[in-house]
């Protein structure tokens, strides 16, 4: 069971209540309301968009009464304006890096056809640095060639060493029960 429990800007309460949070990032527009609605099985639990910049605050979904999933605001480009965007940089930077606030994980997706790009890179350098416990979901896996797929993943691994990485399409179901065994086990 999952449902909405509300959307934040800052210190909230609701993440004093002692329930583990695992916050998902990654780039606009990349999937990351997506990813959380196929592992919770509730397609309109998160809002989705074509657009990039949809997720301005940190959205908080309770999962089976035990666990908050976070569903970040997207780094790089938003359909925002400048002063926009800077807030959003900085409700995630203050989130990770500035707040008392510790995830249990944090689940970046990087798009697995394109690869990890500047903006993943740095996030996961940072997240390093601040001892962060990282799993990295290659999303939409179901837009790579078959013929190139094991190429694609291999490499994925080879730029992103020492990282859990699961291959993940919410489209056709793969890698679902993966992230749902890792973070909640």
């Amino acid at each position: 069971m999952a449902k909405f429990m509300k959307g934040l800007m800052g210190t909230n309460y609701i993440l004093d209540d002692g329930i583990p949070q695992v916050a998902f990032i990654g780039r606009s527009n990349v999937g990351k309301s997506t990813t959380i609605n196929a592992i919770t099985g509730q397609n309109k639990l998160a809002i989705t968009s074509s657009f990039p910049g949809r997720t301005q605050q940190i959205n908080v979904f309770l999962i089976n009464d035990n666990i908050y999933f976070l569903d970040l605001p997207g780094y790089g480009y938003a359909r925002a304006s400048g002063k926009g965007r800077e807030k959003i940089q900085e409700l995630i930077y203050w989130y990770f890096f500035n707040s008392e606030y510790k995830p249990k994980y944090v689940v970046v997706i990087i798009d697995a056809e394109i690869g990890p790009t500047k903006d993943d890179l740095e996030m996961l350098s940072h997240l390093k640095i601040a001892c962060k416990n990282v799993i990295i979901v290659a999303n939409k896996i179901d837009k790579i060639k078959k013929s190139a797929y094991q190429k694609q993943i291999n490499n994925l691994s080879k730029l992103l060493p020492n990282y859990k990485i699961i291959p993940f399409s919410a489209l056709k179901k793969v890698g679902v029960q993966e992230i749902i065994d890792t973070i909640l086990g």
